[in-house]
């Protein structure tokens, strides 16, 4: 069943391996400060930063969800992916000015500075237990699932190796080491889908062909609103939550933004960024549905893999492809052990230790990635046991969380009203409320509990819920805001539109100017918004 590596694959594979290793052990003679290992030096282009971005978001999971979900329902899915472009615009002229102007290295940091030290530990724990126990734990998953179905590697042994690797440049580079191997493993992970996606075409007689094959509907994106998966009101209503969390407040994803030269950089960078998820619907989608028209009546997570090792591809361009998985693989868990070590650092670390010199924070930030790295592999033999169901809950628990520190960052950044008791109050309460939906559909599927008239609670789709959450979430910090102390405006300095100085426009707020620059982000700005809605229109 599996295709063994040629000659001409195993060099494309140790050439890739290669590369990456150069590059961190070259950034690692050179990250000596804490700005320039945790941010690179705040000095990263825009072409880094949207690739970055664009990277750390693509990883072994969206090979199999993505092409699985494809192969399921269609083009639904991609929904995610081109709503993302409209958030990742809003992270660069909303969210991104305000996070420069703090001058902060972490989202939790950043939410003291608005509200309250509390929130920002709170923020700190929820990240770092999430990102171990999703991130991190998924990403191995579907890793190691996909290299031993492809190549027919040991599922651990594969997965240990790749953790390994990626942990060698991430300590010894940090994040200029991270993003500069992204910029990379960018151009690897689409050249290798979209070879796969035209001889997968080739194979189906075209798109015609591709529209043949398959039910009309699966190229129907808007589904009726009590679909299971994609109702059109949770997609246009509770898919935004979400993704402002992911791409505006999350850690992971934002500090490749903090770390750029000035803030046209960032912006144009999430423009980029914006541009490139106009193509997973293509390259990775796009796949599970030629697989299930190749292979009638495969099973979702087996789509894409199904077109690797078929015949499909000759000696070559299976490295290619290969390499693109392990990009794609490697980006993101390196992204998280980077991200995950910033705020065990600066968020933890240097609260006990604020005497600590830049030297000693460097060195806490490699070893809390070492750690981080020694997780990981100690988490690899119990990979074997993720089932299927138990990863689309670990991709749950993102989606129960997100909604209360969503509100909390945009009521936040929009209000001056809102106070650091109010915040505080909605991020537990939100937190849960999403907890318990998540232990109450697990007990309910299974049958082991029935809630009666409260059911809906457990069964309400999980995008309609995101916006319950968010809605509840918001009404607590404006109900005990309205009868708590306002913050001073001196707290509220350069993390609020309307707080600090009077008298500037919100054009001057956003560091909005008239340069060639600044207009050439507004018009790349309206293109990217023109092609989605045109993209929705033919797909609709």
């Amino acid at each position: 069943m599996y295709h063994y590596l040629e000659n001409i694959d195993i060099v494309l594979l140790f050439l890739y391996f290669t590369a990456v290793l150069v590059i961190g052990l070259y950034y690692s003679n050179r990250e000596k400060t804490p700005t320039e290992y945790f941010l690179a030096g705040r000095n990263v282009g825009w072409i880094a930063i949207g690739s970055s971005l664009f990277a750390t978001n693509i990883s072994s999971e969206h090979f199999i969800g993505l092409a699985g979900s494809g192969a399921s329902t269609g083009l639904a899915v991609g929904h995610f992916e081109w709503l993302a472009c409209f958030i990742v615009l809003l992270l660069g002229w909303v969210f991104v000015p305000f996070y420069l102007k703090s001058g902060v290295y972490t989202m939790p940091e950043f939410l003291e500075r608005r509200f309250n030290k509390s929130s920002r530990m709170y923020l700190t724990t929820v990240s770092i237990v999430a990102y171990i126990l999703t991130k991190i734990s998924v990403t191995l998953f579907a890793g190691g699932l996909l290299l031993n179905q492809i190549l027919g590697w040991n599922m651990i042994t594969s997965a240990i190796v790749v953790v390994i690797i990626t942990g060698i440049y991430t300590i010894a580079g940090g994040l200029s080491a991270v993003i500069y191997t992204e910029l990379i493993q960018t151009v690897i992970l689409i050249a290798g889908a979209i070879v796969l996606t035209l001889m997968g075409l080739h194979e189906v007689g075209g798109f015609q062909g591709l529209r043949a094959a398959l039910p009309v509907d699966f190229f129907h994106m808007f589904k009726p609103s009590n679909h299971p998966d994609f109702p059109w009101t949770g997609i246009i209503f509770g898919a935004p939550i979400l993704a402002v969390w992911y791409w505006c407040t999350d850690q992971v994803i934002v500090q490749r933004v903090l770390s750029a030269r000035n803030i046209r950089h960032a912006r144009s960078g999430a423009i980029f960024a914006g541009f490139l998820k106009i193509l997973p619907v293509f390259i990775l989608i796009l796949p599970g549905m030629i697989a299930l028209a190749l292979f009638p009546g495969i099973k979702g997570d087996e789509a894409y893999i199904a077109l690797i090792i078929s015949n499909l591809l000759p000696a070559g361009i299976r490295g290619i492809v290969i390499a693109s998985l392990l990009a794609a693989l490697m980006s993101s868990l390196a992204s998280t052990f980077n991200s995950s070590s910033t705020l065990i650092t600066m968020d933890v670390y240097r609260q006990f230790r604020p005497q600590a010199n830049g030297r000693e924070i460097v060195l806490i930030g490699r070893l809390a990635t070492t750690a981080l790295v020694i997780l990981g592999i100690l988490w690899v033999p119990f990979i074997r046991s993720i089932s299927n169901q138990l990863f689309i809950y670990l991709q749950s628990v993102q989606a129960y969380i997100s909604p209360p520190i969503a509100a909390v960052f945009i009521i936040g950044l929009f209000s001056t009203r809102v106070n650091g008791r109010a915040a505080m109050t909605a991020l537990i309460s939100g937190g849960i409320l999403g907890a318990l939906r998540l232990v109450f559909e697990i007990l309910s599927n299974k049958n082991l509990l029935h809630l009666g008239p409260l059911q809906w609670f457990a069964g309400m789709n999980y995008l309609h819920f995101a916006i319950f959450l968010f809605v509840i979430s918001t009404l607590i910090m404006l109900i005990m805001s309205a009868f708590g102390a306002a913050p001073s405006r001196e707290q509220l300095q350069n993390v609020t539109i309307n707080g600090g100085k009077q008298g500037k426009s919100l054009g001057e707020k956003i560091e909005l100017k008239k340069g060639t620059w600044d207009r050439l982000n507004v018009l790349f700005s309206i293109v990217l918004v023109l092609t989605i809605l045109s993209l929705w229109g033919i797909f609709f």
